[in-house]
């Protein structure tokens, strides 16, 4: 007789179970939407384990095209734009999709990490997939994954006894089964192929060649920027992360960037004579221009100036702050340009309307907050420099006062230097939801000695915003970054302030 398991407690809206104790969950445990989060999370996650030498045979597509193929390659019938890059992949998606909805398609989008809840990750339009539809695509996967994990299993040894089952999916090792994002991937290509959805923008997890939703075939490819990041895994050069960012190029399929690195660009241009597509670098053909001006506020608006074949706009205001927006919202122009050319119907009036309405939670959101309060998502040296200058540009303080944490295997000393440029105090502290963050003492330690700043370590983010807040007056502004879990817990503490 089967062993019967505990069903998890509900722990309120968005809550995301531990996965509960006892033999692993099979497809036919998912009821509801708890036992689908249950089961996602008992998958190997490689957002929340050491990015190390150890972690790199995780990344592989064999069992990625195998799970498709046996749903039916969903991810064929979609029409998707595929984006990549170190930095400014998550504002480009989002700026893609606004734009295409803005032209009334129906837009798919499928981002990672999430900051609050899971179904962040798969939208339709603005909004996540419901609960009752995560639930029924998920147990739809799971089925098939444990099918497809059965095939690929290693053979029995050779001492079974004869005539013995072959091993069962749900106890077969982690290493033999799908992962979490493999999971998500796939459910996202088969909740956006039963919704028919117009365009789907898919943004990789990590890299790009073994990215597991490196088994599209987009209308378009999109690179942003590089920069050294998750180095254990790509490669120790920009050339070396710059050749894998570039694996997602396909024969045929226009691949797009912007100015950048020449190392870098070098490799885009080698890979695509490779592959045979054609490369576009946005600011060299075609060129474009940004400019900026003070707001009534003293916020700095900046605006874009491009001509395409299917566009031409002047002055055209970007609407996420930053300087590097604007050269996301440049290159997300192209995009929705070639997008018309393979015939999407896309339109200048549609584009510019979408563009207003674009909205990003997580990346400079300031809380009307006595003192001000800003939460960001940069956790890579090149994200932390484009942040500082950005609350330089946007917000008029006295002092600056941060509340920093990532994870372990991020190039936190680099990060550290670009804090050191602006910051009048760090409070250094660790999400509670992250088994890789980065040990607060360390940081301090280094950031004190290199720096001589005022610092401090808070054993908690509850207690390093409650110290953030007492060493701040009203004229000062609190910035919060450093990770997608730092900021998703500090949304949660502050809700409602």
């Amino acid at each position: 007789m089967a062993e019967k398991r505990s069903k998890p407690k509900k722990k309120g809206k968005g809550a995301e179970p531990a996965a509960p104790a006892g033999p692993p969950m099979r497809a036919e445990d998912i009821t509801d939407y708890t036992q689908a989060l249950a089961y996602l999370h008992e998958r190997v996650n490689l957002e929340r384990v050491p990015q190390d030498d150890t972690a790199r045979h995780e990344y592989k597509l064999d069992r990625m095209r195998a799970l498709c193929a046996a749903l039916g390659n969903p991810e064929r019938t979609l029409r998707c734009v595929h984006v990549a890059g170190t930095k400014g992949k998550g504002s480009t998606c989002e700026l893609i999709a606004s734009m295409a909805q803005g032209c009334d398609m129906f837009v798919g989008l499928f981002t990672s990490p999430h900051i609050l809840d899971i179904r962040e990750r798969i939208r339709l339009g603005s909004k996540p997939i419901s609960q009752a539809a995560f639930t029924e695509v998920c147990r739809r996967v799971a089925v098939v994954a444990e099918q497809v994990e059965s095939q690929l299993a290693p053979s029995p040894a050779a001492d079974s006894p004869a005539g013995a089952d072959s091993t069962p999916p749900a106890d077969l090792p982690a290493a033999d089964r799908a992962t979490f994002f493999e999971l998500m991937t796939a459910m996202c290509f088969v909740h956006f192929a039963q919704e028919a959805v117009d365009l789907a923008v898919i943004e990789v997890g990590l890299g790009g060649l073994l990215d597991c939703t490196n088994v599209i075939t987009p209308e378009v490819a999109v690179v942003t920027l590089i920069g050294r990041d998750h180095m254990q895994i790509l490669g120790d050069t920009v050339e070396q992360i710059a050749r894998q960012k570039a694996g997602i190029f396909k024969p045929g399929v226009p691949a797009l960037t912007y100015s950048q690195d020449e190392k870098v660009l070098g490799v885009f241009a080698e890979v695509a004579s490779q592959v045979g597509c054609p490369l576009t670098v946005v600011g060299k053909d075609p060129a474009y221009r940004i400019e900026h001006e003070a707001t009534r506020t003293g916020e700095q608006q900046w605006m874009v100036s491009l001509k395409t074949a299917h566009f031409d706009v002047e002055a055209l205001p970007v609407p996420l702050a930053g300087e590097h927006q604007a050269h996301n919202t440049a290159l997300a122009l192209v995009v929705m340009d070639t997008l018309a050319t393979r015939g999407l119907p896309i339109t200048e009036d549609g584009v510019l309307a979408g563009l207003e309405k674009t909205r990003l939670p997580g990346r400079f959101e300031v809380l009307r907050t006595t003192p001000r309060i800003v939460l960001d998502v940069a956790h890579n040296p090149e994200s932390i420099e484009a942040l500082m200058k950005t609350l330089r540009q946007n917000l008029q303080f006295d002092s600056l006062v941060m509340v920093f944490g990532c994870a372990s295997d991020k190039d936190w000393p680099a990060m550290l230097g670009h804090l050191a440029t602006g910051c009048d105090k760090v409070f250094f502290t660790r999400s509670t939801g992250s088994p890789r963050a980065q040990e607060p003492k360390e940081m301090y330690r280094t950031y004190v000695k290199t720096y001589h700043k005022m610092a401090q370590i808070s054993k908690s983010l509850p207690d390093a915003i409650k110290m953030a807040k007492a060493a701040s007056a009203a004229g000062d502004a609190i910035c919060i970054c450093g990770s997608f879990y730092l900021v998703g817990e500090a949304k949660k503490l502050l809700a409602g302030t």
